[in-house]
């Protein structure tokens, strides 16, 4: 492990939390697993002739779209649990406890949802969250709400607009907050965010490094028959088609 200096977080801390989501990734896929829901072997022969690659790459371009689907929750996890190395006061609820909040600080009179991009809440979504705060508001007069959005659309820190039953509300304590400005607020360094974004790539290196198993394991290509490649390919969706058996 190098020094990282991050300044707000230990090297010690700051590898261990990479290495513990690293630990949750999806980090294997073998035939069964690439046709669970049935793959359109028509689409990736487009794909392949189309976008001039080969049909292998096509194949393991699918394989890192389907593990993708389940990795985005495992960041979900590092932004959020990263908080917990923080201290003074900041916690990370157990799903559900002290009111569904993912970040707070009762010290501070804090509370935050956290979501990794600022277009993954429809506008149902949105105005429950709002409701929510509200109603922390109600209950702690010198509560802070906040919605935290990883991937904002531009560095921010402001009132948070929200329509609820085609009614127009804001207030001076729930805010929209971009990452940078949250990061901020926890750790009291403006460029937080920016010096873990910039040492990231060296601590993935170092936990790879150390542990080998955390690279992707993919077998599909390999697995399929390479004396007739593209008949191994569709007889995975078509096997009972007619005319297949004749490939």
């Amino acid at each position: 492990m190098r020094n990282y200096n991050l300044g707000f977080v230990s090297d010690k801390d700051i590898y261990n939390h990479v290495r513990a989501t690293m630990l949750q990734y999806r980090r294997n896929i073998n035939l069964k697993d690439f046709n669970k829901n049935i793959i359109d072997p028509v689409k990736l022969t487009f794909d392949s002739k189309i976008y001039g690659q080969s049909i292998r790459r096509t194949i393991e371009s699918e394989c890192i779209r389907q593990i993708d689907k389940t990795n985005n929750n495992h960041i979900g996890y590092f932004h959020q649990h990263l908080f917990r190395l923080a201290g003074n006061g900041w916690e990370v609820p157990a799903n559900g406890d002290k009111g569904g909040f993912d970040v707070l600080n009762d010290h501070l009179h804090i509370y935050v949802e956290m979501k990794n991009k600022h277009n993954t809440m429809n506008s149902s979504s949105a105005q429950k969250t709002y409701m929510k705060m509200q109603n922390k508001i109600l209950e702690d007069d010198r509560a802070t709400c906040m919605l935290v959005e990883v991937i904002a659309k531009r560095s921010q820190k402001r009132k948070w607009n929200v329509t609820v039953n085609n009614r127009r509300f804001s207030h001076d304590r729930i805010l929209r907050v971009s990452q940078d400005k949250f990061y901020e607020i926890v750790f009291g360094d403006k460029d937080a965010f920016f010096k873990l974004c910039k040492a990231l790539p060296d601590i993935l290196d170092d936990v790879i490094a150390e542990d080998e198993s955390a690279r992707l394991q993919n077998s599909v290509y390999d697995e399929l028959d390479k004396t007739d490649f593209y008949k191994s390919l569709y007889l995975l969706a078509f096997h009972t088609y007619e005319g297949f058996d004749k490939f």
